[in-house]
């Protein structure tokens, strides 16, 4: 089995670019540079997806960040009771079906 080869970011770039001006096909590029002509369209699709963000604004994306971690934070604050919740009222069940069911104001 052969090594497994890293490619730099750079490189990547100049490939998907090239693969973009569409003077050669996918095939072409792919023996040309000898790389996996499906790997050569994962790049392809990849750098078209992210390509939105990068005229994205960093304190927009900062904020994004902030709100997703808060919402986060808030919803393992929350899960965290429910949790402590539910366990005090098994014990209570526990306790109410040990005094014979006698029901009393809790």
């Amino acid at each position: 089995m052969g090594k497994k080869r890293k490619f730099s970011s750079e490189f990547k770039v100049k490939v998907v670019l090239e693969l973009l001006r569409e003077d050669r096909t996918l095939g072409e590029i792919a023996r040309m540079y000898e790389i996996n002509p499906n790997q050569l369209a994962k790049w392809r699709n990849d750098f078209l997806e992210r390509a939105p963000k990068v005229f994205d604004d960093p304190k927009v994306e900062r904020a994004r960040q902030k709100a997703e971690q808060a919402e986060g934070e808030e919803r393992d604050r929350l899960l965290k009771t429910i949790g402590q919740l539910t366990m005090e009222r098994d014990f209570l069940q526990a306790v109410q079906a040990k005094q014979g069911g006698n029901r009393r104001s809790l």
